[in-house]
């Protein structure tokens, strides 16, 4: 299981999902799209998902011509969460505000799980890319992996790496700013 989703990636032959295309998960999925990585957009917002599927840009540091050439490579934007299955990385780019005691708010990311969870298929990929505290991964996306029946780190998947979007600056960008990645085991 592992090394085929390995040997996908590698090849590029992954389909990978990138849900909540504002800020952080737009620049990735221009980022994937550049290395010819068959892009689904998921977001909730049905506007944000019509103007990139009519090749426009509502972020102001990304150009419309940024997200017509991402669909030229195949990108597309959707909020149909039964698409989930036909994807083989799902990356979790949802908002993390503060709540009253200045503690992420995880309404967005258990939402997003709700969201996912039918469709979450053996052999996937789950990162968490929204800024959260030290066991959020552990403690919201294992449980529901485990739940569909999976063996994290056997059939399934999951990992963390924290969003780096920097809007603006020109010294470090997507595709030179240093990221860090995690997984719950090691073949993860």
């Amino acid at each position: 299981m592992k090394n085929n989703l390995k040997s996908k990636i590698q090849n590029r032959d992954a389909c990978i999902a990138v849900i909540g295309l504002g800020y952080v998960g737009l620049p990735l999925v221009i980022r994937f799209s550049e290395e010819n990585f068959r892009i689904i957009g998921f977001d909730i917002d049905e506007t944000k998902v019509q103007k990139l599927n009519d090749g426009e840009s509502y972020l102001i540091h990304i150009p419309d011509d940024d997200i017509k050439a991402a669909a030229n490579n195949g990108f597309t934007a959707t909020s149909d969460w039964t698409r989930i299955s036909d994807c083989d990385a799902i990356l979790i780019c949802v908002p993390t505000p503060l709540g009253p005691h200045k503690e992420p708010d995880l309404q967005y990311i258990r939402g997003t799980l709700d969201s996912i969870k039918p469709n979450l298929r053996e052999g996937q990929l789950l990162i968490l890319e929204s800024t959260s505290y030290p066991g959020t991964t552990e403690e919201e996306l294992v449980p529901v992996a485990e739940r569909r029946g999976f063996t994290v780190g056997e059939d399934f998947f999951v990992g963390f790496s924290p969003e780096r979007e920097d809007p603006g600056n020109t010294t470090f960008t997507i595709k030179n700013i240093p990221k860090v990645v995690s997984g719950v085991t090691d073949n993860c």
